[in-house]
């Protein structure tokens, strides 16, 4: 691999955002995914190749350790944002379409919650991992989301609850996608969901963790 992206690789792994950002403590001072995307680019280096070569595997690798208890949320954020500062480079590039996105993922807390950092968290990997992520926010009504699948029909649809009292909002929201698409795949996750209840609501997945669902999306574009 080109020296610069196993930099790049490195500095997402670690959560270096830029120069100015003081974590991890050790780099402090020295650039971060930010200076290096732009370097690569300005090198001549391929969008797809930085994407490919080093934000994916890093976000991979970053899931891997956190299902593996080796790094807590905090780290984990602190890679998502870098890697989302090394995506704010190739984002012209995604429009133009010389880098092709895996598919698309439409994403969103359901109604009567208003929790998001188990969804950003996700929405952040899941990029990471190479998908356009709709994120439609928090509190979001059946209506939202079926309106979202019309626009983007060959979606997959992500759900995300942390509350008892609203985790059974997402069977009429899974139901009313399936009857106007049954193709469509979805995936729930959050603290209070278990494998059994996702089955017996009619979703195709359960999540346990963002890496969950960046496994369980490659398996349908393998």
């Amino acid at each position: 691999m080109n020296e610069m992206l196993e930099k790049l690789f490195e500095y997402v792994e670690l959560g270096k955002i830029n120069q100015a950002s003081p974590f991890p403590p050790q780099l402090k001072g020295q650039p971060g995914a930010d200076e290096y995307t732009r370097e690569a680019l300005d090198k001549g280096i391929t969008p797809s190749d930085i994407m490919n070569l080093a934000l994916i595997p890093a976000m991979n690798k970053v899931g891997q350790k956190f299902s593996e208890n080796k790094i807590f949320v905090p780290q984990m954020l602190l890679s998502a944002k870098a890697m989302n500062t090394s995506l704010v480079h190739l984002k012209p590039f995604f429009s133009s379409g010389e880098v092709k996105r895996k598919g698309t993922f439409i994403l969103g807390t359901v109604f009567g919650d208003l929790h998001d950092i188990g969804k950003n968290l996700v929405g952040m990997m899941v990029e990471g991992s190479g998908w356009e992520v709709i994120d439609l926010g928090v509190d979001v009504k059946t209506e939202k989301f079926l309106e979202t699948l019309q626009r983007y029909p060959d979606a997959v649809v992500g759900m995300s609850a942390l509350l008892t009292t609203t985790m059974t909002n997402m069977e009429p929201i899974i139901q009313a996608i399936k009857e106007v698409s049954p193709q469509t795949k979805v995936i729930v996750g959050g603290a209070p969901l278990t494998p059994d209840f996702a089955r017996s609501i009619g979703a195709d997945a359960y999540g346990s963790d963002p890496q969950d669902d960046v496994v369980w999306l490659e398996s349908l574009v393998s």
